[in-house]
């Protein structure tokens, strides 16, 4: 008999079917035996006779039975199963209870065991919003004559210079992850206009905090031919509201289960001069802030905005040149400012981009000003001899505004398989 799923079973009310997944819990009352059935798509409960053994929870399951409604049972329906069939059995109890399983408790036990714990249908959801946007990501890209792209991970030299690295043994050579496919992501724009790239990046930072990971997914946009970098950050507001459509669309359970509805994305997203955020967070907000902004200041911003104008988006541009990588380009209107933006959603930072320099000799300028030999970036710097048009992009760190999108406590639970300061297991 074809399985079936678990979501599929309203369609099936009083038919018989088979079902296959992992047993999420049991109960047994002597005459009557009641086990949740778990699959990808949901749980389930089955009512078996009593008499025989149930295995432990966790194990790979087997059941055939009718689909009959039931007012007690767990999404109205359940199956009442001739019998179970135990596929591959669980030979230890979990070392977390999986139904128990609560994201909000215990996280170093839980991301510990992540390779058990992540079955529990609450710490699997926020993964199944994330595909989901990545997913809306790659579509509205496609459709707007992007081209995916996919760049080195092992490389010689930083994309910001030579901090944060993690070195590699690369042969006789020393070599690095990448911190970023930015120059890569450039120098593709010189074949196709406009590039992307879903792809991890690693940073060496010695941060431990609720928002920081060592190894994170990056969603990398570079477009050619632009007018400045306020034509990116529009193309970004349409990108991420395309985005959290599709996590609506396509990850409906997943946000319901967490109790999440997704906020709206402005048509047009408040813009701030980084000046003018300085002297808010400063002057009407009573905080210390240094040349940039740090993280007191990015949330007490993100409060602001969101009293001011309602919504949980803002982006705050022209940043001082000496808080910004050596491409990025000068703003020839305001001396020492650059066109760079970053977009902050619910006072975090999820986005950095902006217009990059497109000019071979103000490239090298730029890298010596920035205190960088230009020696280092020869293999970058040679696309820039062949016509490189006016271009930009941004990044957006996908675990970061998962976290945000969902209010998950901490950034690793937006990770599979989170990689900090602390963690390389499992």
């Amino acid at each position: 008999m074809q399985r079936i799923l678990v979501q599929d079973l309203p369609q099936h009310v009083g038919e018989r079917v088979t079902l296959m997944g992992w047993l999420h819990w049991r109960r047994d009352l002597g005459g009557i035996q009641f086990v949740l059935l778990r699959d990808r798509s949901g749980v389930v409960q089955v009512v078996l006779p009593g008499g025989g053994k149930l295995p432990l929870q966790e194990s790979s399951i087997r059941v055939t039975g009718t689909v009959v409604e039931s007012d007690k049972a767990p999404g109205g329906l359940e199956v009442h199963a001739e019998g179970l069939e135990v596929l591959s059995p669980a030979t230890a109890p979990t070392p977390v209870e999986i139904p128990k399983e609560e994201w909000r408790a215990n996280p170093e036990t839980l991301l510990e065991y992540r390779y058990v714990t992540l079955r529990g249908e609450k710490a699997r959801a926020p993964l199944q919003v994330q595909a989901a946007l990545v997913r809306g990501f790659r579509k509205y890209l496609d459709a707007a004559g992007f081209t995916e792209v996919y760049t080195p991970k092992i490389v010689q030299a930083g994309a910001e210079g030579g901090t944060n690295l993690f070195p590699v043994e690369y042969f006789e050579q020393r070599a690095y992850l990448a911190q970023s496919p930015q120059l890569y992501k450039q120098i593709l724009v010189g074949v196709y206009e406009r590039v992307y790239e879903v792809a991890p990046v690693w940073r060496a930072e010695e941060h431990a905090t609720s928002r920081h990971l060592n190894e994170y997914l990056s969603l990398d946009v570079e477009m050619g031919f632009i007018e400045s970098h306020e034509e990116v950050m529009r193309l970004e507001t349409e990108l991420i509201r395309a985005m959290l459509e599709e996590a609506r669309a396509s990850a409906e359970r997943a946000l319901r289960l967490l109790g999440v509805e997704l906020p709206p994305v402005p048509k047009e997203i408040p813009v701030l001069e980084h000046q003018e955020a300085r002297r808010i967070v400063k002057e009407e907000l009573g905080i210390g802030v240094g040349t940039d902004l740090n993280d007191e200041a990015e949330r007490a911003l993100g409060a602001y905005v969101r009293e001011r104008y309602g919504t949980d988006w803002v982006f705050v541009h022209r940043y001082p040149e000496s808080v910004r990588p050596f491409y990025t380009h000068p703003d020839p209107e305001r001396p020492g400012l650059t066109r760079s933006f970053d977009l902050l959603f619910r006072g975090l930072e999820v986005t950095s981009g902006g217009q990059r320099i497109h000019r071979y000799e103000d490239l090298v300028e730029s890298l010596q000003r920035h205190g960088l030999d230009p020696q280092a970036f020869r293999g970058y710097l040679e696309v820039f001899k062949y016509g490189m048009p006016p271009h930009g992009g941004f990044a957006i760190g996908a675990e970061r505004l998962t976290q945000k999108l969902l209010g998950l406590p901490n950034v690793r639970y937006a990770r599979a398989f989170p990689r900090d300061r602390h963690r390389l297991a499992p």
